[in-house]
């Protein structure tokens, strides 16, 4: 796979963002608007401690994102709140190489802890599996968070080693 580096995602970005949400059913077309408000403020600097970032292929154009930020009223912790990748290319590198990517930045600040929340529902074992294979830990988990039999499950990573 011929990939384009990992770079800051831009205001044109948004429409391929929209697409990998909507297609890996992360989000509707209604909850996307939400989302989208917070993309446009960020590529826009107006959120400190927000980033997006997209991966290009040379042929298909952005094909995987992630957002994360600082969490706050914490040290050094921040979140993953969005990684997708389109269907066509999960299992491709793509997700493992935004995870890389997220944690290369943050490990380069010192910043100490990554999280990424996901569901609980059966259909996303496939997600949890790959945070696990990431190096991710099932940190907690908040039964019918999103939903009722829809839990929310919080995946924890140091992102240095103790001394």
């Amino acid at each position: 796979m011929q990939t384009k580096p990992i770079r800051p995602a831009t205001t044109g970005d948004t429409a391929a963002i929209r697409a990998i949400a909507i297609a890996t059913g992360l989000f509707d077309a209604e909850s996307w608007l939400d989302v989208e408000t917070v993309l446009a403020q960020c590529v826009r600097g107006e959120l400190e401690d927000h980033t997006w970032v997209v991966l290009e292929e040379d042929r298909h154009g952005v094909v995987g994102a992630a957002y994360y930020a600082r969490e706050p009223f914490s040290h050094q912790m921040w979140n993953m709140y969005f990684l997708g990748v389109l269907p066509g290319h999960q299992g491709d590198g793509t997700g493992a190489a935004l995870v890389a990517h997220v944690e290369e930045v943050l490990r380069d600040r010192k910043e100490r802890v990554l999280i990424i929340e996901t569901s609980g529902v059966d259909s996303f074992e496939p997600t949890r599996a790959f945070y696990r294979k990431q190096g991710y830990d099932e940190e907690a988990r908040i039964r019918e968070f999103y939903g009722p039999g829809d839990d929310k499950i919080v995946f924890w990573k140091a992102l240095y080693e103790k001394d």
